[in-house]
């Protein structure tokens, strides 16, 4: 091997097949310069698709911000009540609150839910899990005369100062409702059922302050709800007007985290003309159970706790009803059986005293 010039088998094998090395350096090559380019194709790539996202979330963005631009300019406000007039029509409020837990309105006058309490005065209608069909378009007004009409107190405290200050006209209010919400209350997103309640929607709120958003999405189970397209500050005596696309095109809502503290709001509304009835002799669509309300007005009885309480299963003759069983009378073979073992019994007795002695 030394007289050939290799110094090992190894070179002498690599002289004699040159073209491997060549083939094999070519293909690195080959895969270094495809690698390279690949990079750079999803370089660009991505590049590419950053630019889309952005462009999206940025016309997202401009989109929603357009839409809040529309909301809030089809809103009214104003503060018109006095921290004064707010309490005296919250004392009256409580008092709807008092009759309706004492049963005095009229059976759809009010509808109870968990942490809200509804109360119809003037027109009812049909809505939610009341529908034999859901969807837009299938709410409709109870009968004339199946709901309490409009309170006085209404019409002297709230209805006449919005007219006096231009708010409404003259004789627009036929429907007013109250809603009370307790702390953690809401209610879902929804837009004012259009073929029963001409425009604008009017609202005046009490007790506490909240918000009014819209654009919302609600999910259940837990209940969690979606960034709001606009959410719009409601104080404690102002009154908000809803009309064009606040009140038509986009969904409003209350959120469980805007009801810190007791809130109440009274809607006034006017129902068109033409706004469809549930028809007189069809049966009224099955109203669910009405819920127990969460907050009572009752006082606690001083005595109740003091006061023996006896339950019917307490009592001694429910103790045990179905164990129980009259003593039934033995029969004359049974006693004269009876009898008969007894006397052997003695006589055993007496020979076994014998055998003693």
């Amino acid at each position: 091997m030394a007289s050939s010039g290799y110094s090992d088998l190894r070179d002498k094998l690599k002289s004699m097949t040159p073209h491997r090395d060549e083939h094999k350096n070519k293909s690195a090559s080959d895969r270094s310069s495809d690698s390279g380019s690949t990079r750079q194709g999803h370089k660009r790539k991505h590049r590419h698709s950053d630019s889309e996202d952005d462009y999206r979330s940025d016309d997202s963005i401009e989109h929603r911000e357009q839409e809040a631009h529309r909301v809030k300019s089809s809103i009214q406000q104003k503060n018109i009540f006095t921290p004064e007039e707010c309490e005296h029509i919250e004392a009256k409020i409580d008092e709807v609150v008092a009759k309706a837990e004492a049963g005095q309105y009229r059976e759809h006058t009010v509808d109870r839910a968990p942490l809200r309490n509804k109360y119809f005065f003037g027109e009812g209608y049909t809505y939610g899990a009341q529908l034999e069909k859901r969807g837009p378009g299938q709410e409709r007004l109870y009968q004339k005369g199946k709901v309490d009409e409009i309170p006085s107190w209404v019409h002297e405290l709230v209805i006449k100062r919005l007219v006096s200050t231009g708010i409404i006209p003259e004789g627009f209010v036929n429907s007013a409702v109250i809603n009370d919400y307790q702390p953690g209350g809401c209610i879902v997103s929804h837009v004012d059922p259009l073929h029963i309640f001409a425009r604008p929607i009017v609202s005046v709120s009490f007790f506490s302050d909240s918000a009014l958003c819209f654009g919302c999405r609600f999910q259940f189970k837990p209940i969690r709800v979606s960034e709001p397209v606009y959410a719009l500050p409601v104080r404690r005596g102002s009154v908000t007007v809803l009309s064009g696309y606040a009140a038509d095109d986009i969904t409003h809502c209350i959120r469980p985290q805007d009801i810190k503290q007791r809130r109440a709001v009274i809607i006034l509304r006017k129902t068109r003309p033409d706004a469809p009835r549930l028809d007189s002799d069809s049966p009224p669509p099955e109203r669910p159970l009405p819920l127990k309300a969460k907050r009572s007005h009752r006082r606690a009885d001083p005595n109740a706790a003091h006061r023996p309480r006896v339950l019917e299963m307490d009592k001694e003759e429910n103790r045990h009803p179905s164990l129980w069983r009259p003593p039934r009378e033995r029969s004359d073979k049974y006693r004269r059986s009876s009898h008969d073992s007894d006397k052997r019994r003695e006589s055993s007795g007496r020979k076994v005293k014998i055998r003693r002695h």
